[in-house]
């Protein structure tokens, strides 16, 4: 099995598990979070706390590769590349503001998960020709979301474009909650990522079972 194929492996045994992506963010306790979700039965987690400083980061990333490996799951790193490293995370998320894919992956070796951010067509036309390099894609934010509030709304048609054209993976992402989790999942996504709807229910096993459960809804 190449590098690729077992990169991309792993990555779909994790989404077939569940395919909800967690990412952190709220105010609880990111260790005391991601063991919820992965209680809750979400196999990839994205640590994102751009706010924080990089010590904090990089000991909070330290407890959550003891986690997620003790889970069986898959810790991606938002952004920060040097600390997907540090912590030999499995992956890494970037954006489109960052480097671009081919020099993240010459930086991170070839046994890394690379995920890429795209917001517009030309974006998935992109992504495409650098499918040698990245492994899925996110894809929104398909509605307005506090997480991201300068960004501008992509649609579900958006969601459907890149189903259709894409060649690899995709996560929906952006202001989904249970009551449009449907809808989103119609256009049929590889994943979805509901930040706020999961990192602030007070009952977050339900929460992701209902989001989950969507899925038996369309497919």
């Amino acid at each position: 099995m190449t590098e690729q194929n077992y990169r991309r492996s792993k990555l779909k045994t994790a989404y077939e598990e569940c395919p909800i992506y967690g990412i952190t963010g709220g105010s609880r306790d990111v260790v005391t979070l991601v063991k919820a979700m992965l209680e809750g039965g979400i196999r990839i987690i994205q640590y994102r706390e751009k706010h924080k400083t990089p010590m904090i980061r990089y000991h909070e990333a330290l407890a959550l590769r003891q986690l997620t490996n003790l889970y069986g799951a898959l810790l991606i790193i938002d952004d920060y590349v040097d600390l997907a490293i540090a912590v030999e995370a499995d992956g890494v998320h970037i954006g489109q503001d960052d480097l671009p894919p081919t020099v993240v992956r010459r930086v991170v070796g070839n046994e890394m998960i690379i995920g890429w951010s795209t917001h517009k067509i030309e974006d998935i036309e992109a992504a495409n020709r650098y499918a040698d390099s990245i492994d899925y894609i996110g894809v929104g934010p398909i509605y307005a979301t506090q997480t991201k509030p300068n960004a501008y709304p992509v649609g579900l048609a958006y969601v459907r474009y890149a189903a259709q054209h894409s060649v690899l993976p995709t996560v929906a992402i952006g202001g989904i909650k249970i009551h449009n989790a449907s809808a989103v999942w119609a256009e049929q996504p590889t994943m979805i990522c509901a930040v706020s709807e999961i990192t602030e229910a007070e009952y977050m096993a339900d929460v992701i079972e209902q989001l989950w459960c969507k899925t038996v809804l369309v497919l």
